[in-house]
Protein backbone atom coordinates (compact mmCIF):
# COMPACT_ATOMS: atom_id res chain seq x y z
CA UNK A 1 0.00 0.00 0.00
CA UNK A 2 2.93 2.24 0.86
CA UNK A 3 4.46 2.01 -2.64
CA UNK A 4 1.09 2.56 -4.32
CA UNK A 5 0.74 5.70 -2.24
CA UNK A 6 3.88 6.51 -3.16
CA UNK A 7 3.94 5.98 -7.25
CA UNK A 8 0.39 8.26 -6.81
CA UNK A 9 2.44 10.84 -5.01
CA UNK A 10 5.21 10.71 -7.92
CA UNK A 11 2.51 11.29 -10.44
CA UNK A 12 0.82 14.03 -9.17
CA UNK A 13 3.95 16.10 -8.94
CA UNK A 14 5.03 14.94 -12.32
CA UNK A 15 1.60 16.28 -13.41
CA UNK A 16 2.10 19.24 -11.69
CA UNK A 17 5.61 20.11 -12.95
CA UNK A 18 4.55 19.44 -16.63
CA UNK A 19 1.63 21.74 -16.06
CA UNK A 20 3.48 24.68 -14.34
CA UNK A 21 6.32 24.15 -17.41
CA UNK A 22 3.34 24.78 -19.55
CA UNK A 23 1.75 27.52 -18.39
CA UNK A 24 4.91 29.47 -18.21
CA UNK A 25 6.39 29.05 -21.51
CA UNK A 26 7.00 32.24 -23.36
CA UNK A 27 5.16 32.50 -26.94
CA UNK A 28 7.93 33.67 -29.32
CA UNK A 29 6.69 37.26 -30.63
CA UNK A 30 8.14 37.92 -34.22
CA UNK A 31 8.23 41.84 -34.45
CA UNK A 32 5.45 43.58 -37.20
CA UNK A 33 6.75 43.62 -40.87
CA UNK A 34 5.35 46.69 -41.34
CA UNK A 35 5.14 49.80 -38.73
CA UNK A 36 3.51 53.17 -39.54
CA UNK A 37 3.75 55.96 -37.15
CA UNK A 38 1.38 59.32 -37.64
CA UNK A 39 1.89 62.09 -35.53
CA UNK A 40 -1.40 64.44 -35.08
CA UNK A 41 -1.41 68.47 -33.99
CA UNK A 42 -3.04 71.14 -33.64
CA UNK A 43 -0.57 74.09 -32.63
CA UNK A 44 -1.75 77.64 -32.41
CA UNK A 45 -0.32 81.08 -31.22
CA UNK A 46 -2.51 82.82 -28.99
CA UNK A 47 -2.33 86.53 -28.66
CA UNK A 48 -3.63 88.06 -25.62
CA UNK A 49 -6.96 90.18 -26.03
CA UNK A 50 -7.23 89.13 -29.95
CA UNK A 51 -10.33 86.97 -30.89
CA UNK A 52 -10.02 83.60 -30.89
CA UNK A 53 -10.38 82.48 -34.74
CA UNK A 54 -9.79 79.55 -37.00
CA UNK A 55 -6.46 77.87 -37.05
CA UNK A 56 -4.15 78.72 -39.24
CA UNK A 57 -3.49 76.20 -42.49
CA UNK A 58 -0.13 77.59 -43.72
CA UNK A 59 0.88 77.78 -47.54
CA UNK A 60 3.38 74.97 -46.86
CA UNK A 61 4.18 71.85 -45.93
CA UNK A 62 7.03 69.56 -43.80
CA UNK A 63 7.88 67.22 -41.81
CA UNK A 64 8.15 68.09 -38.53
CA UNK A 65 5.54 70.55 -38.38
CA UNK A 66 3.53 68.50 -36.01
CA UNK A 67 7.01 69.34 -33.17
CA UNK A 68 7.16 73.16 -34.66
CA UNK A 69 4.33 74.46 -36.74
CA UNK A 70 1.49 76.68 -36.54
CA UNK A 71 -1.52 75.14 -38.18
CA UNK A 72 -2.47 71.55 -38.46
CA UNK A 73 -0.38 68.94 -38.99
CA UNK A 74 0.30 65.11 -39.81
CA UNK A 75 3.44 63.30 -39.74
CA UNK A 76 3.44 60.19 -40.90
CA UNK A 77 6.86 57.38 -41.52
CA UNK A 78 6.39 53.60 -42.18
CA UNK A 79 9.05 51.15 -42.07
CA UNK A 80 9.39 48.03 -44.05
CA UNK A 81 11.47 45.48 -41.58
CA UNK A 82 12.21 43.53 -45.12
CA UNK A 83 12.98 46.45 -46.88
CA UNK A 84 15.77 48.36 -44.69
CA UNK A 85 16.22 51.00 -47.25
CA UNK A 86 12.95 52.25 -47.12
CA UNK A 87 10.10 52.23 -50.22
CA UNK A 88 7.87 54.04 -52.24
CA UNK A 89 4.50 53.23 -50.62
CA UNK A 90 1.14 55.06 -50.96
CA UNK A 91 -1.50 55.77 -47.94
CA UNK A 92 -5.38 55.32 -49.16
CA UNK A 93 -7.31 58.26 -47.11
CA UNK A 94 -11.13 58.62 -46.29
CA UNK A 95 -12.80 61.25 -48.04
CA UNK A 96 -13.05 63.13 -44.88
CA UNK A 97 -9.43 64.17 -45.60
CA UNK A 98 -10.44 66.19 -48.77
CA UNK A 99 -7.04 65.26 -49.88
CA UNK A 100 -7.45 63.31 -52.45
CA UNK A 101 -7.75 59.53 -52.92
CA UNK A 102 -3.93 59.43 -51.10
CA UNK A 103 -0.68 59.91 -50.22
CA UNK A 104 2.59 58.98 -50.95
CA UNK A 105 5.53 58.02 -48.86
CA UNK A 106 8.78 58.53 -49.91
CA UNK A 107 12.04 56.96 -48.70
CA UNK A 108 13.54 59.63 -46.51
CA UNK A 109 16.58 61.14 -48.35
CA UNK A 110 19.06 62.85 -45.70
CA UNK A 111 21.13 65.82 -45.97
CA UNK A 112 24.67 66.74 -45.53
CA UNK A 113 24.99 68.55 -42.20
CA UNK A 114 25.84 72.28 -42.68
CA UNK A 115 29.08 73.43 -42.09
CA UNK A 116 30.58 74.69 -38.35
CA UNK A 117 30.06 77.80 -37.73
CA UNK A 118 33.48 79.81 -37.69
CA UNK A 119 34.10 81.99 -34.62
CA UNK A 120 32.63 79.75 -32.23
CA UNK A 121 35.72 78.86 -29.64
CA UNK A 122 36.53 75.32 -29.40
CA UNK A 123 39.63 75.51 -27.15
CA UNK A 124 37.77 74.80 -23.32
CA UNK A 125 40.43 78.29 -22.44
CA UNK A 126 38.19 80.09 -24.06
CA UNK A 127 34.84 79.66 -22.83
CA UNK A 128 33.78 81.53 -20.31
CA UNK A 129 32.45 79.98 -17.35
CA UNK A 130 28.71 80.63 -17.12
CA UNK A 131 27.11 83.27 -14.72
CA UNK A 132 23.47 83.26 -13.18
CA UNK A 133 21.20 81.48 -11.84
CA UNK A 134 18.15 79.37 -13.00
CA UNK A 135 14.86 79.78 -10.67
CA UNK A 136 11.97 77.13 -10.81
CA UNK A 137 8.57 78.04 -9.32
CA UNK A 138 5.99 75.35 -9.58
CA UNK A 139 1.83 75.12 -9.13
CA UNK A 140 -1.38 76.85 -10.15
CA UNK A 141 -1.89 79.88 -7.53
CA UNK A 142 -2.15 83.32 -6.62
CA UNK A 143 0.71 83.40 -4.11
CA UNK A 144 4.38 82.15 -4.61
CA UNK A 145 4.27 78.77 -2.10
CA UNK A 146 6.34 78.21 0.76
CA UNK A 147 10.03 76.96 0.23
CA UNK A 148 9.91 78.63 -3.37
CA UNK A 149 11.78 78.95 -5.62
CA UNK A 150 14.44 76.27 -5.99
CA UNK A 151 17.61 78.15 -7.19
CA UNK A 152 20.42 76.75 -9.02
CA UNK A 153 23.71 78.66 -9.93
CA UNK A 154 24.82 78.35 -13.27
CA UNK A 155 28.61 78.47 -12.24
CA UNK A 156 28.27 75.94 -9.36
CA UNK A 157 25.20 73.86 -9.40
CA UNK A 158 25.99 70.60 -8.45
CA UNK A 159 24.07 67.52 -10.22
CA UNK A 160 21.78 67.07 -7.17
CA UNK A 161 20.63 70.25 -7.59
CA UNK A 162 19.88 70.10 -10.84
CA UNK A 163 17.99 67.13 -10.50
CA UNK A 164 16.23 68.75 -7.81
CA UNK A 165 14.78 70.91 -10.85
CA UNK A 166 14.70 68.68 -14.09
CA UNK A 167 13.33 65.49 -12.76
CA UNK A 168 14.19 63.57 -15.46
CA UNK A 169 10.34 62.95 -16.81
CA UNK A 170 10.32 62.91 -20.80
CA UNK A 171 8.94 61.62 -23.39
CA UNK A 172 11.01 58.71 -25.14
CA UNK A 173 10.83 59.11 -29.05
CA UNK A 174 8.28 56.71 -30.24
CA UNK A 175 6.53 58.65 -32.86
CA UNK A 176 6.64 59.42 -36.43
CA UNK A 177 10.95 60.41 -37.18
CA UNK A 178 12.46 60.84 -40.61
CA UNK A 179 15.38 58.51 -40.61
CA UNK A 180 17.22 56.18 -42.53
CA UNK A 181 14.74 53.26 -43.83
CA UNK A 182 11.36 55.58 -42.97
CA UNK A 183 9.06 56.68 -45.88
CA UNK A 184 7.83 59.83 -44.43
CA UNK A 185 4.65 61.93 -45.62
CA UNK A 186 5.64 65.46 -45.95
CA UNK A 187 8.16 64.98 -48.58
CA UNK A 188 9.53 66.75 -51.61
CA UNK A 189 6.39 65.11 -53.78
CA UNK A 190 3.72 65.96 -52.17
CA UNK A 191 3.63 69.13 -49.44
CA UNK A 192 0.16 70.26 -49.30
CA UNK A 193 -1.32 71.15 -46.02
CA UNK A 194 -4.24 70.10 -44.38
CA UNK A 195 -7.46 71.67 -45.59
CA UNK A 196 -9.43 73.62 -42.72
CA UNK A 197 -12.28 71.48 -41.20
CA UNK A 198 -11.19 68.14 -42.98
CA UNK A 199 -10.99 65.12 -40.65
CA UNK A 200 -8.71 61.66 -40.35
CA UNK A 201 -11.84 59.62 -39.01
CA UNK A 202 -12.16 56.25 -41.30
CA UNK A 203 -10.21 53.42 -43.25
CA UNK A 204 -6.81 54.30 -43.99
CA UNK A 205 -4.73 51.40 -46.28
CA UNK A 206 -0.82 51.38 -46.58
CA UNK A 207 0.39 49.26 -50.23
CA UNK A 208 3.77 49.06 -51.18
CA UNK A 209 6.56 46.92 -52.38
CA UNK A 210 7.17 44.52 -48.86
CA UNK A 211 4.25 45.67 -47.24
CA UNK A 212 1.91 43.15 -45.83
CA UNK A 213 -1.06 42.43 -47.51
CA UNK A 214 -4.62 43.86 -45.91
CA UNK A 215 -3.00 46.61 -44.18
CA UNK A 216 -6.23 48.63 -43.29
CA UNK A 217 -6.99 50.41 -39.82
CA UNK A 218 -9.29 52.58 -38.97
CA UNK A 219 -8.55 56.38 -37.03
CA UNK A 220 -11.64 57.13 -35.36
CA UNK A 221 -13.02 60.28 -33.53
CA UNK A 222 -10.46 60.00 -30.46
CA UNK A 223 -7.50 60.16 -32.55
CA UNK A 224 -8.44 63.14 -35.09
CA UNK A 225 -7.33 66.72 -35.01
CA UNK A 226 -7.71 68.14 -31.81
CA UNK A 227 -9.53 71.57 -31.71
CA UNK A 228 -7.23 74.94 -30.53
CA UNK A 229 -6.80 75.45 -26.79
CA UNK A 230 -8.90 78.07 -26.25
CA UNK A 231 -6.28 79.62 -23.79
CA UNK A 232 -7.23 83.31 -22.30
CA UNK A 233 -5.11 85.33 -19.79
CA UNK A 234 -5.68 87.66 -17.19
CA UNK A 235 -3.79 90.08 -15.14
CA UNK A 236 -0.43 91.65 -14.92
CA UNK A 237 3.02 90.17 -14.51
CA UNK A 238 2.97 92.24 -11.42
CA UNK A 239 -0.07 90.65 -10.10
CA UNK A 240 -1.32 86.74 -10.57
CA UNK A 241 -2.10 86.36 -13.88
CA UNK A 242 -4.99 84.01 -14.54
CA UNK A 243 -4.73 81.44 -17.31
CA UNK A 244 -8.38 79.82 -18.43
CA UNK A 245 -9.46 77.58 -21.23
CA UNK A 246 -12.10 75.78 -22.78
CA UNK A 247 -11.81 72.06 -22.25
CA UNK A 248 -11.28 69.56 -25.01
CA UNK A 249 -13.31 66.31 -25.16
CA UNK A 250 -10.57 64.26 -26.62
CA UNK A 251 -8.02 65.64 -23.92
CA UNK A 252 -6.55 63.09 -21.29
CA UNK A 253 -4.52 65.96 -19.69
CA UNK A 254 -3.11 69.51 -19.70
CA UNK A 255 0.47 70.76 -18.72
CA UNK A 256 1.27 74.52 -18.98
CA UNK A 257 4.78 76.03 -18.52
CA UNK A 258 6.43 79.35 -18.88
CA UNK A 259 10.07 81.17 -18.68
CA UNK A 260 11.94 83.93 -18.99
CA UNK A 261 15.40 85.80 -18.43
CA UNK A 262 15.96 88.35 -16.41
CA UNK A 263 19.37 90.09 -16.26
CA UNK A 264 21.82 86.81 -16.07
CA UNK A 265 19.17 84.79 -14.34
CA UNK A 266 16.26 82.35 -16.39
CA UNK A 267 13.01 81.85 -14.70
CA UNK A 268 10.86 79.06 -15.04
CA UNK A 269 7.38 78.23 -13.92
CA UNK A 270 5.13 75.09 -14.41
CA UNK A 271 2.08 73.99 -13.51
CA UNK A 272 3.18 71.08 -12.22
CA UNK A 273 1.94 70.32 -7.97
CA UNK A 274 5.70 68.75 -7.18
CA UNK A 275 8.68 71.15 -8.22
CA UNK A 276 8.99 69.84 -12.10
CA UNK A 277 10.41 72.20 -14.67
CA UNK A 278 9.03 70.05 -17.38
CA UNK A 279 11.12 71.62 -20.53
CA UNK A 280 10.86 67.66 -22.04
CA UNK A 281 6.86 67.25 -21.57
CA UNK A 282 5.85 69.32 -24.34
CA UNK A 283 5.29 66.36 -26.75
CA UNK A 284 3.59 63.52 -26.98
CA UNK A 285 3.51 61.25 -24.27
CA UNK A 286 2.16 57.65 -23.86
CA UNK A 287 -1.34 56.99 -22.31
CA UNK A 288 0.36 55.25 -19.60
CA UNK A 289 2.76 58.05 -18.74
CA UNK A 290 -0.32 60.56 -18.67
CA UNK A 291 -1.87 58.93 -16.36
CA UNK A 292 1.02 58.38 -13.85
CA UNK A 293 1.53 61.73 -14.39
CA UNK A 294 -1.36 62.81 -13.45
CA UNK A 295 -1.65 60.42 -10.58
CA UNK A 296 1.35 62.04 -9.33
CA UNK A 297 0.08 65.66 -9.63
CA UNK A 298 2.95 66.45 -12.08
CA UNK A 299 -0.12 66.66 -15.19
CA UNK A 300 -3.36 68.65 -14.69
CA UNK A 301 -6.56 66.36 -14.75
CA UNK A 302 -8.67 66.20 -18.05
CA UNK A 303 -11.44 68.26 -16.07
CA UNK A 304 -9.02 70.99 -15.32
CA UNK A 305 -10.13 74.86 -17.12
CA UNK A 306 -7.93 77.41 -15.11
CA UNK A 307 -4.44 77.93 -13.58
CA UNK A 308 -2.99 80.90 -11.85
CA UNK A 309 0.64 81.90 -12.40
CA UNK A 310 1.56 82.94 -9.03
CA UNK A 311 2.02 86.79 -8.40
CA UNK A 312 5.06 88.80 -9.37
CA UNK A 313 7.60 85.92 -9.92
CA UNK A 314 7.70 87.52 -14.02
CA UNK A 315 7.77 91.25 -12.61
CA UNK A 316 10.34 93.24 -13.66
CA UNK A 317 10.22 91.12 -17.52
CA UNK A 318 9.42 92.74 -20.64
CA UNK A 319 7.17 89.35 -21.09
CA UNK A 320 7.36 85.49 -20.52
CA UNK A 321 6.95 83.00 -22.99
CA UNK A 322 4.50 80.58 -22.13
CA UNK A 323 3.25 77.14 -23.66
CA UNK A 324 0.71 74.75 -22.90
CA UNK A 325 -0.11 71.38 -24.54
CA UNK A 326 -2.96 69.18 -24.24
CA UNK A 327 -2.54 65.50 -24.55
CA UNK A 328 -4.52 63.42 -26.56
CA UNK A 329 -5.33 59.63 -26.61
CA UNK A 330 -2.76 56.91 -28.75
CA UNK A 331 -4.01 54.51 -30.20
CA UNK A 332 -1.67 51.18 -31.16
CA UNK A 333 -3.03 48.90 -33.25
CA UNK A 334 -1.23 45.76 -34.22
CA UNK A 335 -2.60 42.52 -36.81
CA UNK A 336 -3.04 39.74 -36.23
CA UNK A 337 -4.10 39.61 -32.35
CA UNK A 338 -2.20 37.59 -30.20
CA UNK A 339 -2.61 33.90 -30.09
CA UNK A 340 -4.05 32.85 -26.99
CA UNK A 341 -2.34 29.78 -27.04
CA UNK A 342 1.31 30.36 -26.39
CA UNK A 343 2.75 27.30 -28.29
CA UNK A 344 1.38 29.37 -31.51
CA UNK A 345 4.18 31.91 -32.67
CA UNK A 346 2.91 35.49 -32.87
CA UNK A 347 3.78 36.51 -36.49
CA UNK A 348 2.62 40.28 -36.63
CA UNK A 349 2.46 41.66 -39.97
CA UNK A 350 1.84 45.12 -39.11
CA UNK A 351 1.31 47.85 -36.29
CA UNK A 352 0.21 51.44 -36.63
CA UNK A 353 0.61 54.31 -33.32
CA UNK A 354 -1.09 57.45 -33.62
CA UNK A 355 -0.53 60.10 -31.41
CA UNK A 356 -2.18 63.13 -31.27
CA UNK A 357 -2.19 66.34 -29.16
CA UNK A 358 -2.94 70.25 -29.32
CA UNK A 359 -0.49 73.03 -28.38
CA UNK A 360 -0.76 76.75 -27.52
CA UNK A 361 1.72 79.50 -27.46
CA UNK A 362 1.81 83.21 -26.06
CA UNK A 363 3.06 85.77 -24.15
CA UNK A 364 2.52 86.78 -20.73
CA UNK A 365 2.82 90.43 -21.39
CA UNK A 366 4.39 93.49 -18.96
Amino acid sequence: MTGVRFRLLALIALVLALTTAAGAQQQEVRPPIAQLWMDVATNVFVIPGAPRGAVPTGTSNAFGNTRFGMGRYVDIALHVRTRPQGIQATQAIPQAMRMGPSLPLEPFKATPPPPSTPGIPTDPGQMQPPRGRVLLYWGCGADVRSGQPRIVDLATGTPQQWQSIFQGRFAPERGATAEAGHSIWPNERDRQVLPAGNSLVGDHTITGDGVPAGFRFPIGATQDLMPALELSTRGTLQESVLLQWRTISTARSYFIGAFVAKGNDFIIWSSSELPEAGIALFDYLSNAAVDRWVNDRVLLPATATQCAVPKGIFAGTEGAFLRMIAYGQEANLLFPARPADPRVVWEQQWAVRVRVKSTATSLLGP
